[in-house]
């Protein structure tokens, strides 16, 4: 069977796990899928469900950037934390601003997948109906996100304020050896 038409896994929640793995109520019957990574990349339809209403280009963009987004973040972070760890092995101090440059992108990253996640929820709450069954609640990742974001920057503000102190005294120091 091609990949491309292969359906995603499901899971039917039956009387006897319903309480657990269903949310507490035996009389609703729930599925849960999940997607593969080329299904991440399907396009969001206008009217959900009906592949003949057009393309909702926003939603599908949105989606795909709130699943792009936290990689890349993550990806930068992951580069400053090696180029700061290498700068450190050679006892250098000059990669600082670098780093907290990446750490500011990845702040903004984090920010962005959380504003393109709140927003396409709403226009998915826009476009259909939600069952009284559904809990609406958001859920501990988002305010994860919304925690690390400026974190992130914060870090940025002192790696890229430390980078400044450091060159000024670097000058000062040699300016008075020069002297």
């Amino acid at each position: 069977m091609e990949s491309s038409t292969r359906r995603p896994r499901a899971t039917r929640c039956s009387a006897s796990t319903a309480h657990s793995a269903c949310g507490g109520d035996p009389e609703m019957d729930t599925e849960c899928v999940s997607f593969t990574l080329s299904q991440q990349f399907t396009p969001k339809y206008t009217e959900p469900g009906n592949h003949n209403s057009g393309e909702d280009i926003i939603r599908t963009y949105m989606w795909r950037c709130q699943f792009l987004l936290p990689l890349l973040s993550l990806g930068l972070v992951l580069v400053g934390g090696l180029v700061g760890f290498c700068a450190c092995l050679c006892r250098s101090f000059s990669p600082t601003l670098g780093i907290g440059l990446l750490h500011l992108l990845a702040g903004v990253c984090s920010l962005g997948c959380v504003c393109c996640f709140l927003a396409g929820m709403d226009l998915l709450h826009r476009v259909s109906v939600i069952p009284d069954q559904v809990d609406g609640s958001l859920g501990w990742s988002l305010y994860l996100a919304l925690i690390s974001s400026p974190l992130y920057m914060m870090a940025a503000a002192l790696l890229v304020w430390a980078a400044r102190s450091h060159s000024k005294n670097y000058y000062r120091f040699t300016a008075y050896r020069v002297a």
